[in-house]
């Protein structure tokens, strides 16, 4: 029987860590230390994705939420691979994020975990603001669910059943 040497796959998306924490089990023995990572993943060019993983070390943390970041990959609908469609609210918990479409050469207008995966979804002039709790995971998620809802013209003229001339 004649095997064949695993060729590795090349790397699809690129992966940003936004935050380790050390997490604690208390239990009647002591404490119990493990690690948690919240690892952005994307291509930047509308494909992101947001994980987190726990282990006793942490690089195995950072790939366990790599792992998770990946299987949970969205696309993202953007406007001349530049900006989203339409202003929106995302909302995680007690963290809401406000993203708004900008004009060409604005920039990235974002701080902390909501610029990470901005850039990681390839959106390159977006305003942004932080409103409600600034906890690093529920923004993140919040940025995501943002994007999630974004809708473009052809998406929005099929769903009513009309032509994009008549959106417009």
């Amino acid at each position: 029987m004649e095997y064949k040497k695993r060729v590795p796959r090349p790397k699809q998306f690129e992966e940003e860590v936004i935050n380790i924490s050390r997490v604690t089990k208390v239990t009647k023995g002591g404490r119990n230390f493990r690690f948690s990572a919240l690892v952005v993943v994307g291509d930047k060019k509308g494909l992101v994705g947001l994980g987190v993983g726990k282990a006793n070390e942490v690089p195995d943390a950072i790939k366990k939420a790599v792992q998770v970041a990946t299987k949970n990959v969205i696309r993202v609908a953007l406007v001349d691979n530049r900006t989203i469609p339409h202003e929106a609210i995302g909302v995680q918990g007690a963290s809401k994020v406000l993203l708004k479409p900008a004009f060409e050469g604005t920039g990235v207008k974002a701080g902390g975990p909501v610029r990470s995966v901005l850039e990681m979804a390839g959106i390159k002039d977006i305003l942004s603001k932080s409103l409600g709790s600034s906890t690093k995971i529920n923004m993140a998620h919040a940025t995501l669910n943002a994007l999630k809802s974004q809708r473009t013209v052809e998406q929005t003229a099929q769903l009513r059943g009309k032509t994009v001339e008549e959106i417009i």
